[in-house]
């Protein structure tokens, strides 16, 4: 699937750091199924300060997330389902342990080709990375010792999914209705996504619990707020009225209450924490 121009954002995008960076996909066979690789540029030291929290907000985006403790000598994986709401995170690991992390962000819409289970209540989960994803585990989990940086570690993934990308785990109705959403920035009602996919509501909502883990108007609204986030860190003069009429708000105070409750702090706060795009 094309993205059609849709890049979701973290909390802070403009904050990338030596244990967060994110890396695009090189091959445009998977621009539009992974957002990015992320994770640390190289392995580091874990400090004896107090855990570090970070925000998540919604992002449109499923997870695979693997922790490496190279003084253990360990890797544990898991599987991040879609969230629909933010939440704080901490860094993970022992003090004093050199450690580094890797991680693939899969668009929520496009991990289902790669796994082997629904995506039916995984929402705002976290899981076994083996639970959906075993095969790609197996090729993956083994190498992340072999290879410590985040370039290298991204160019391993790339070819691995590269090598699965003819999965048949895909539905047609599912891509159309996606690229509905997106077009229409999220500003769609579920009802009239149905008749434009010629299916039933009902069956449009089986449809994305089980290769998603939300329906159908859960995911217009996350889109919807991803393409506000977007516009007010891109837009130097953004105008709160003139995106009410843009993304279907009923008026300024609808805009600005959805925006909270999916961010949990109002635009100026979220401008603050969200650092500067360049």
């Amino acid at each position: 699937m094309k993205k059609l121009g849709y890049v979701p954002l973290t909390a802070a995008p403009g904050k990338q750091s030596e244990t967060y960076q994110e890396i695009l996909p090189k091959s445009p066979d998977l621009a539009g199924i992974v957002r990015c690789f992320w994770g640390s540029k190289k392995p580091y030291q874990k400090t004896w300060q107090k855990p570090v929290k970070t925000l998540v907000i919604p992002d449109t985006c499923v997870d695979i997330i693997y922790n490496i403790d190279h003084t253990a000598n360990t890797v544990t994986g898991r599987f991040c389902g879609v969230n629909d709401a933010s939440f704080e995170a901490c860094d993970r690991g022992a003090p004093g342990h050199v450690l580094s992390v890797f991680g693939i962000r899969f668009y929520a819409w496009a991990a289902y080709a790669f796994c082997e289970d629904s995506l039916k209540g995984t929402v705002n989960g976290c899981y076994d990375v083996g639970s959906r994803f075993s095969r790609l585990d197996r090729l993956l989990g083994q190498r992340l010792f072999e290879t410590d940086s985040l370039e290298e570690r991204s160019l391993v993934a790339e070819n691995l999914l590269l090598g699965q990308s003819a999965s048949p785990r895909q539905n047609k109705v599912v891509e159309l209705a996606v690229g509905q959403i997106l077009s229409q920035r999220g500003a769609i009602r579920a009802g009239q996504l149905a008749r434009e996919c010629f299916i039933s509501s009902r069956q449009l909502e089986r449809l994305f619990h089980e290769y998603i883990g939300i329906p159908p108007q859960k995911l217009c609204g996350l889109v919807r707020y991803q393409c506000l986030w977007n516009e007010i860190m891109r837009t130097p003069q953004f105008r709160v009225l003139d995106a009410v009429s843009r993304y279907g708000y009923t008026d300024q105070s609808h805009l600005m209450r959805e925006f909270k409750r999916y961010h949990t702090m109002d635009i100026r706060q979220a401008l603050l924490y969200g650092g500067s795009l360049g």
